[in-house]
């Protein structure tokens, strides 16, 4: 099954970085990363899910995280600069950046927010992100997606 191209697979064509496009099959029901992760057949721990927070004096900002684990709100809050922090409500998700749940991709946002990717990436020769949209996952090398997104490091 030949995998429809997303604006962030065009966006990395276009940078010359290497990565796979991967279906597969998801349900409204569950679209959780450990569904991902059954679905490919990959450990959790190399499925990332994308989140995306609101910090008190910098607005948006976006983590990557392993699939089993959950945002720790301190540790974003200090690493983007922010004093506290929340995931934006569900319904701002959409205007904001362009993707729906189960679909959010670090890259091709509506706009540039600043990223942070879970240190843990970087243990892996590849790791799994949403394409943009559901059912579609990009099997990347974590440090040219670090490079592509300009991404800092969220440390343990």
């Amino acid at each position: 099954m030949k995998a429809e191209k997303t604006n962030a697979a065009r966006l990395l064509d276009a940078a010359g970085v290497s990565y796979s496009l991967i279906p597969y099959a998801y349900s409204e029901e569950d679209l959780s990363a450990e569904h991902v992760a059954a679905e490919l057949k990959e450990p959790i721990e190399q499925v990332f899910k994308t989140l995306v927070l609101r910090g008190d004096k910098n607005g948006e900002f976006v983590c990557v995280i392993p699939g089993d684990m959950e945002v720790d709100l301190k540790v974003a809050a200090r690493i983007s600069g922010n004093k506290n922090c929340e995931m934006l409500k569900m319904k701002e998700l959409l205007p904001t950046t362009g993707y729906i749940r189960g679909g959010c991709c670090p890259i091709a946002m509506k706009k540039a927010f600043p990223t942070f990717i879970h240190e843990s990436a970087l243990l892996y020769d590849y790791i799994y992100i949403s394409a943009g949209k559901r059912g579609l996952q990009i099997k990347i090398n974590p440090q040219d997606l670090i490079d592509f997104v300009q991404m800092g490091i969220y440390p343990l």
